[in-house]
Order: C-alpha cells, then structure tokens, then sequence
C-alpha cells in the first residue's frame, strides 16, 4: 500500500493517523506541492484533481480522504474508529464533517493561493481569512463536545475515532496559522489525549521523511 502525501497537508495528516491507527503497512510517497508537483503528469494520471492523498493498493487508486478512510474503516475494521451503533456513527461522522466539509476547505492551499496571487490579498489578510472559518468551526465544535455527557477523553467515548483524526490535523493547520485556540478547553483536552498516542506522534507534520530539516 503506497500513500501519495505531503508533511503538512491536514487531508494527508488526518489519513496517516488513520493508518497509524488501524496498524497498517504502508509507504511514504511525498508530493512536494511547494515544487508543484502535484501537477506532474504522473501524478495527475493518479489523481486528475492533483490533490493529495491519493492511496494506491495493487490495481486500486483512491482519492479524497473521507472516502480512503471509509474503505479504511470497512476493509480494515479493527480497531474500529466508528462506533457500532448507528446513531453514534452519525454524530461521529458529523463531527468529521464539520471539520472536513467546513473547516478545510476554505483554508486549503489552492483557497489560499488564489487570495494571495489572484486576488493580491497580503499575509495578514490570509491569516485573518483562516482564522475566521476555523474560529467559526471550532466555537461550534466546542459547543457540540461539552454537550455530550457520555464523552471521555476523545471526540466521541473513551477511544479516539475518526472524527479524532479529523481535529487534530486541524488543530495542527489551526496553530501553522497563528490562530489562538486557548478559547476552547475541549478540543485542547482532546489534543492532549490523542498527543499521548503514538498513531498521532507518528503521524505528526514534523516527523515526516518530507518535513525540511
């Protein structure tokens, strides 16, 4: 299994903790997106978007991390990072999805890029710009954790899931962009108990074989 990723994506941060999590073998490929080279024709014959990640296992290509981690999940299913009863597995997959669908975005490379060089948007703006949707997303969040009395130390029950996954390559974008999350002790306790991990300390940005030294 080979997994085309860069140190400081928070899709390819997100989905090297799932693999570190489910225990699985697999290898580093980087994508250097500060060279572009995720619009290499090469690439680009994986995945016609040219984002990253893109996982390939023998004859199979997948792309977009919410649906790796799917196929993860199914394929691979212990350890579980979704719970078993269905109403649990929404409200984690929710919490993914607040995180995925409407933090991210708005934040990821190409977002930026184009607010610096299209429309000439200098760094301070750039950093106001990707603290006011993750502020946005996380005093939700926030709001969501503290109202679940049956919550341990995790996003969802005693045991990191998805939706752990999710956070804390957030987090990680959240302080790459000077953004203050002192405001929200729930998530800074979760972070502290996925730190304690090594499927995220292995996963971190600043252990990858790509992170410059």
């Amino acid at each position: 299994m080979k997994v085309y990723n860069y140190f400081r994506s928070s899709t390819s941060h997100r989905l090297r903790i799932v693999l570190n999590l489910k225990g699985l073998n697999w290898d580093y490929v980087a994508v250097d997106l500060r060279a572009e080279a995720h619009f290499d024709a090469v690439f680009k014959a994986l995945n016609p978007q040219g984002f990253v990640p893109a996982l390939v296992d023998g004859d199979l290509i997948l792309t977009q991390s919410p649906a790796i981690i799917e196929w993860l999940e199914e394929r691979y299913p212990t350890p579980p990072l979704l719970p078993s009863n269905p109403d649990d597995r929404a409200r984690v997959r929710a919490l993914a999805a607040l995180v995925g669908c409407d933090i991210h975005p708005l934040n990821n490379r190409r977002v930026l890029e184009y607010l610096r060089h299209t429309l000439g948007c200098d760094e301070a703006a750039v950093l106001t710009w990707c603290a006011t949707w993750i502020n946005d997303g996380f005093e939700a969040l926030e709001t969501m954790l503290a109202a679940d009395p049956n919550r341990g130390n995790f996003c969802f029950g005693g045991g990191p899931t998805l939706a752990d996954a999710y956070l804390v390559a957030q987090i990680e974008s959240a302080r790459r962009f000077k953004v203050d999350i002192s405001p929200y002790p729930q998530i800074l306790a979760i972070d502290l108990a996925c730190g304690a991990l090594a499927a995220f300390q292995l996963a971190a940005p600043a252990v990858q074989p790509d992170m410059p030294r």
